[in-house]
């Protein structure tokens, strides 16, 4: 019997449900009396942002907002918000809006706690210890940046976007309020989902380490473990169930608050557990063809699935089980392929191209995007059959041309 190991990092207060981004003031004001609030200029348009900014207000906190943020944070934005951060003087952090805004307000207060530059914190805990007080709103159902220790930047000196990893990046309090998501449209909807869809899976079939007490301090990401398990198959059902619902139908709140619930529990699975292959290659590839990390994970996520089912078929046959798409009598092998079916046709059904090639990827870049994908060494480590040069360049050659079953290798075919 294999012993349990499990670990789990999470907010000090996660709260979710309908209307609690009322709650925010009342989190807020014990932890700061300056709140610089990090946005993007859509959002602080809307009525329910300018309401949250009055109950701050009322509550006798000032507020000062940023709302500069861009999809992919380039870096220009962190610099920017950290300097208006500094003239405010603002104590407490407060990030309002999609996976850029919340990982551009974890990036202000860690700099405003600590100094320097973004760079001096790539990789894994490199953050010397707590950052300013964060509270984190997200308004997508997708990154699950809200409750995880990481944030992701677009460095201007690298082709590719770089991620900082500590656990002190994770807020202190996360606001999950499914009702701002009603206005997310079809597209962002769908890129959003399966980003979390994506996270559930990979941190369900992740590598599991031979876990010692040092685990846990020589990695932010741990490896498959017994917490992360069950966020990720509630999460899986959560969000299966969900996506295309709300895809279709934006008015469907029932489906808009199973998909934002779902892409929470994906957060706190990958959180601890970590993602792997798919998120690698997708850093080169969004950073050639411009398009939506969400997207380009999605892309990838069938073809990695192929790829590491000889060492993750149990998982995937649970994967089927917590998607419903099994039937009687169905073995192990008949279960993982059924699930990895399945993916592929969600992802299909809300839009998200079927190739990286559609996905506007060129044939003369797969060299560099298998030599860039290797350079992301905190989700290489994770990912449950190990790669190398040639096996990510099979990866990466299925995944542009669209055939799946050159990924089979020893793996038994079906009938």
């Amino acid at each position: 019997m294999t012993p349990i190991f499990a670990a789990s990092r999470l907010p000090r207060n996660l709260v979710f449900g309908a209307g609690q981004r009322a709650a925010l003031a009342g989190y807020v004001a014990p932890l700061g009396k300056r709140a610089l609030l990090v946005t993007d200029e859509r959002f602080a348009g809307a009525v329910e942002f300018s309401t949250m900014v009055d109950q701050l207000r009322q509550a006798g906190i000032a507020v000062d907002v940023y709302d500069r943020t861009v999809a992919e944070l380039p870096a220009s934005c962190i610099a920017d918000g950290l300097e208006q951060g500094k003239g405010f003087g603002a104590d407490v952090i407060v990030g309002i809006g999609g996976g850029s805004c919340l990982d551009a307000a974890k990036m202000i207060a860690l700099l405003l706690s600590h100094g320097g530059q973004p760079s001096d914190y790539y990789g894994e805990f490199k953050v010397p210890g707590p950052i300013l007080p964060l509270v984190a709103v997200p308004t997508t159902a997708g990154t699950g940046s809200e409750v995880t220790p990481v944030a992701v930047i677009s460095d201007p000196e690298r082709a590719v976007k770089v991620g900082i990893a500590s656990p002190h990046l994770i807020s202190h309090t996360a606001i999950c309020d499914p009702e701002l998501t009603y206005t997310c449209p079809p597209g962002l909807t769908a890129v959003s989902g399966a980003d979390a869809l994506t996270h559930a899976i990979e941190a369900f079939t992740t590598l599991r380490r031979a876990a010692d007490a040092q685990t846990v301090h020589e990695h932010v990401f741990v490896g498959k473990n017994a917490f992360s398990d069950q966020y990720a198959l509630q999460a899986i059902r959560l969000i299966s169930g969900s996506l295309k619902a709300a895809y279709d139908n934006g008015a469907d709140y029932g489906a808009r608050e199973r998909l934002m619930m779902g892409a929470t529990m994906a957060g706190l699975a990958f959180g601890t557990a970590g993602t792997a292959a798919a998120h690698a290659v997708q850093y080169p590839v969004g950073a050639l063809t411009h398009t939506p990390h969400g997207a380009g994970v999605a892309v990838m996520m069938p073809y990695v699935m192929e790829f590491n089912r000889s060492h993750a078929e149990a998982e995937m046959a649970e994967i089927a089980d917590a998607m419903g798409v099994v039937s009687t009598g169905m073995d192990q092998a008949a279960k993982a392929s059924a699930a990895i079916d399945a993916v592929a046709d969600l992802f299909a059904a809300v839009g998200i191209p079927r190739t990286l090639k559609d996905l506007g990827l060129g044939e003369d870049k797969l060299d560099w995007t298998v030599e860039a994908a290797l350079g992301a060494v905190r989700l290489v480590k994770n990912n449950p059959r190990p790669l190398d040069t040639a096996s990510i360049t099979q990866l990466v050659n299925a995944a542009f041309t669209g055939d799946r079953t050159a990924l089979r290798g020893t793996v038994r075919e079906l009938s």
